[in-house]
């Protein structure tokens, strides 16, 4: 939600968005939410003591991004671990690559990621996708970002760079497409308008996209609904879903934002009628803010959410953070921080349990 710092340096070669500027369309900050309802109960701002969860008895397992050291050169990997952080396996290995973002596909057998490759002038941000043990690398789109997987794990939708020049900037999209694993073949979506996106998520029903928008299609900042087949955009604001970073549980019913850089939230949403509708909006996580907590994620059975927890940093993908950990919450405001390393450890992501594993 703050992106100041990195917001300037990409406004530093995109003469498109002074015009945005000018037009007062790009604020000063994310956060739209930064106070919290004087009549709201207080939540723990500190992690409790892991023996509130019983981690070992949460059967899945949790996949994150993490920059520390591989062959003797640090980067970019991806690390798996059970919920109790214990049995880390990194996924990929490559000192030459950073991999970061990854989301798991619903059936629990392959995870969508980015990688940055190259170097320089040539460095570019693509989108890959491979099986949930590490093997069988496919790109799928060159110059892509922050990608997610159709309800039935066929298709990968993805943004496209808005510029060919580099940046983590996560805004910096124009464009939705969808690749068809079985075919290779790619397509836009039907609204070619969609841009200044970011994190999008598609809905269990397969009918809709969450997703952030900063700056593009008329608003300032704003997390959307998108008809995933059509032209429908509705902004979540009037229902107080303001902040970024928006989710999905798996049952289609529940999402999770963060509110503000300190706010994790949980709400209850209707996608039936041809508008969303949202309830039941209400903190699950707060920290102090000296820290800030990102990246919530739901997981498979909707009774818990992982997320990213750590002092000020740049919570962008592949942005440095460093002492930040991996955490889990109940949904009554429990949590408890499962990684200790500090390796810049955000972005984490459930994996449900794939059928051959049951």
């Amino acid at each position: 939600m703050k992106e100041a710092f990195e917001r300037i340096k990409y406004l530093s070669y995109t003469g498109i968005l002074f015009f945005y500027l000018s037009l007062n369309v790009v604020p000063s900050t994310e956060t739209t939410c930064e106070e919290r309802p004087m009549n709201e109960a207080k939540l723990p701002e500190d992690p409790y003591d892991k023996s509130v969860i019983d981690l070992k008895a949460i059967p899945y397992k949790i996949i994150y991004e993490t920059y520390r050291e591989t062959d003797g050169k640090k980067n970019w990997e991806l690390f798996l671990i059970n919920a109790d952080a214990t049995n880390a396996i990194n996924l990929t290995g490559t000192k030459d690559i950073d991999e970061m973002y990854p989301h798991v596909s619903p059936d629990g057998s392959k995870i969508c990621f980015v990688a940055d490759e190259g170097s320089q002038e040539n460095k570019v941000r693509n989108v890959y996708f491979m099986n949930v043990d590490g093997t069988g690398r496919v790109k799928v789109a060159d110059n892509a970002r922050e990608s997610c997987w159709s309800p039935d794990g066929k298709t990968i939708a993805y943004l496209k760079g808005e510029f060919e020049r580099y940046t983590i900037t996560d805004y910096a999209t124009k464009g939705l497409f969808f690749y068809d694993l079985a075919t290779s073949k790619h397509r836009e979506h039907l609204n070619a308008a969609l841009h200044h996106l970011y994190n999008i998520c598609w809905s269990p029903d397969g009918r809709w996209f969450l997703a952030t928008v900063h700056g593009g299609m008329g608003f300032k900042h704003a997390i959307l609904a998108i008809n995933s087949e059509g032209n429908g955009v509705f902004d979540l604001t009037k229902y107080e879903v303001t902040g970024c970073r928006p989710d999905f549980a798996l049952d289609g019913r529940n999402i999770t934002w963060g509110a503000t850089d300190w706010d994790l939230c949980v709400a209850k949403i209707d996608l039936t009628s041809p508008a969303p509708n949202v309830t039941d909006v209400r903190r699950v996580v707060s920290c102090e803010k000296e820290h800030e907590v990102y990246h919530a994620d739901f997981s498979p059975d909707g009774k818990y959410i992982t997320f990213s927890y750590g002092p000020e940093a740049n919570e962008m993908v592949g942005g440095m953070a460093p002492s930040w950990n991996i955490c889990v919450s109940d949904l009554s405001g429990k949590w408890v921080q499962i990684t200790t390393d500090g390796n810049h450890n955000k972005e984490p992501d459930w994996v449900p349990i794939a059928k051959s594993d049951l």
